[in-house]
């Protein structure tokens, strides 16, 4: 309220009441000061004349002006405008001018006026709320970093249940903090592929770590994005977890450049593959050519002949094996985590490198027995041993010896490279005898495009493409090298939940037979031939078709019976994905196996899209064929 004097005051006068109405406040911890109408200091007390490193009695006469910031001046002024209209009371905060720096001042104001209502002097009492302001500041930059932030963020309770949610993130998902908590969707989960993987993220999070890994998300539009995701703790001063916090980065192109990096990369190590595959191939086809005319060469004993088509067979299942594992490396597959055999990939790579390399280079095994399968993509891991091999290789200019090594090692004892100490890795480990690398150059031999080889020997990707898809599969890679001595390259992978060993593949010859009416459909003559009178043989009433129209136009003649088909995916005029439409149209229930050589995941999708699950890869076993087939007749 305003404080009334009952006659006027002289100015000497003024300054004495002045100190009396501060005097309740003379030894309070908060500031207080009197000014007059011009803001002339009139009286203040002891807390407010140390915050100036000045004496009570040198204060007065002083324009409150010369303790303020400049641009507070004009707020000054219209605090006393505002005290000069009932109820002559008004709360200001201020920036003032001390021997500490600035400080902010919050002010509460009063006027004291004589018995005809003029104002006779404003009585300030204010105390310094500095650092309140400064937390504020603090509050506001914080909270806008947050919620303009590129990132999405997320703060859950300890339960999952959303708490905020910033405006990317509903950019990116399509929810709103008000519809995610009236549908109650589990934030958390979003893009998880099953529950075992959101299970782990519990389990991390409960136990006080950090979750990390990289989950697709499906906007609003449809499309899918890829979002590399942090789930961690926000603890209170005591220490326990008050909220989780959640960060999830778009990393959709990151992913698409690494994927293309990589498939760059496998095609320049397909071409240090070349000369050993066309090595091992002109050997089979020597087996083949040589056998298949010697059993042309005159009547021969049956004993003989058999011998030979084995010798032709054996040979031929070599160059199957070999085109599949090329295939396998060449295509642009997605990511599939299966059981890996380590030590029989290892096996095999080493048979090609050892026709590949220089002979001066010798390869050695040195191979766990029984080695739990990996959880991984042989595609990938293929990548890993062969650009290993290939930059042992080139550390040797002069020849020298590469050796590949596998072992089982504890998480606990990896620690240091970020392991789960619950798990057990494999380990993969490269040595060789080269020239070794510098500490210099052991510290970037990672980094994407950084080469040591001269201009035109090498991309430098190699050992990027390495690190990165041991990253991918929860793995981690440690060096050991030594000028002028070699290098060794330690690769741990996570080992498969279930140790039982890789099944084999069947090996039974005989396939079961039967009387249904099959459609061949299948461009290659030899292969037309060969299937039909292999099936024909079993009892089945084989139909032949040497094009996609031809298959179109017997398929279409639904007088005419028909039990499964054999379709070909490749052919001119129509292809399989055309006929499988046609099918589906005119004899939808009708079975179906796929037969292809090259099956792209855009063409398997087509596909499946229309119902189909059968598929068989060129080259195939009769045997199998023939029990793929059987399986799905009866099925039917």
């Amino acid at each position: 309220m305003s404080v009334v004097v009952s006659e006027p005051i002289a100015g000497s006068d003024k300054k004495s009441l002045c100190l009396a109405w501060l005097g309740a406040w003379e030894s309070s911890a908060d500031a207080a000061y009197c000014r007059d109408l011009q803001g002339r200091l009139l009286a203040a007390n002891v807390s407010f004349a140390r915050k100036f490193g000045l004496s009570t009695t040198e204060m007065p006469d002083s324009l409150v002006s010369d303790f303020l910031h400049s641009e507070d001046i004009a707020s000054l002024h219209a605090a006393t405008t505002e005290l000069t209209r009932p109820p002559h009371r008004a709360v200001a905060e201020h920036r003032w001018l001390t021997p500490q720096g600035v400080r902010w001042f919050g002010w509460e104001e009063t006027a004291l006026l004589d018995d005809a209502g003029a104002i006779v002097a404003i009585r300030a009492i204010g105390r310094d709320i500095t650092r309140q302001r400064l937390a504020e500041e603090q509050f506001y930059r914080l909270s806008r970093a947050v919620e303009q932030s590129p990132v999405s963020i997320v703060i859950t309770d300890p339960d999952g249940r959303a708490q905020y949610v910033n405006s990317k993130y509903i950019e990116v998902s399509g929810h709103t903090l008000e519809d995610i908590l009236d549908r109650e969707i589990e934030v958390l989960r979003d893009g998880h592929p099953d529950a075992a993987s959101f299970d782990s993220l519990w389990a991390t999070v409960r136990a006080g770590g950090e979750w990390r890994g990289e989950l697709p998300t499906t906007r609003p539009d449809g499309s899918t994005v890829w979002e590399s995701v942090k789930v961690s703790c926000l603890r209170s001063p005591s220490g326990e977890i008050t909220n989780y916090l959640c960060l999830r980065e778009d990393v959709s192109e990151r992913k698409k450049l690494e994927h293309e990096l990589r498939q760059a990369q496998k095609m320049e190590s397909l071409g240090t593959l070349a000369g050993g595959i066309a090595h091992d191939f002109n050997n089979l086809l020597a087996i083949i050519n040589g056998y298949a005319e010697f059993c042309q060469m005159g009547p021969q004993e049956p004993a003989v002949l058999q011998k030979s088509l084995r010798e032709i067979h054996r040979a031929a299942m070599r160059a199957s094996g070999l085109v599949r594992q090329i295939l396998t490396f060449s295509r642009k597959n997605e990511v599939h985590f299966a059981p890996v055999d380590l030590n029989q990939l290892a096996r095999d790579l080493v048979h090609l490198l050892s026709e590949t390399f220089p002979r001066t280079v010798s390869l050695q095994l040195e191979l766990l027995d029984r080695l739990p399968p990996l959880l991984a993509d042989q595609n990938q891991v293929q990548q890993i041993v062969l650009n290993l091999c290939v930059n042992a290789r080139d550390a040797m200019p002069t020849g020298g010896m590469i050796t590949l090594s596998t072992r089982t090692v504890g998480g606990a004892s990896l620690r240091k490279l970020g392991a789960d100490p619950a798990r057990n890795y494999a380990c993969l480990t490269v040595t060789d005898t080269g020239c070794g690398m510098s500490p210099e150059v052991r510290q970037r031999i990672f980094e994407p495009f950084f080469t040591t080889k001269p201009v035109n020997q090498g991309t430098g990707l190699g050992l990027a493409v390495v690190y990165g898809i041991v990253v991918a599969h929860h793995g981690f890679i440690d060096v050991e090298s030594k000028v002028g001595v070699g290098s060794s390259f330690h690769v741990y992978l996570p080992l498969a939940p279930t140790t039982a060993a890789i099944a084999d593949v069947a090996t039974n010859s005989e396939f079961p037979g039967g009387t249904e009416s099959l459609l061949i459909v299948d461009d290659e003559e030899s292969l037309r031939s060969l299937l039909a009178a292999s099936l024909s043989q079993k009892g089945y009433h084989a139909l032949t078709a040497a094009s996609g129209i031809e298959a179109i136009e017997l398929i279409s003649d639904t007088t005419r019976p028909l039990d499964a088909v054999l379709l070909d995916l490749n052919m001119p005029g129509a292809t399989g994905l055309d006929v499988m439409k046609i099918i589906r149209l005119c004899r939808p229930k009708l079975p179906v196996i796929v037969i292809s050589g090259h099956l792209t995941v855009a063409v398997r999708t087509e596909f499946e899209r229309l119902g189909q699950s059968q598929f068989v890869e060129k080259p195939y076993k009769l045997d199998e064929l023939g029990r793929s087939l059987r399986q799905l007749l009866d099925r039917k």
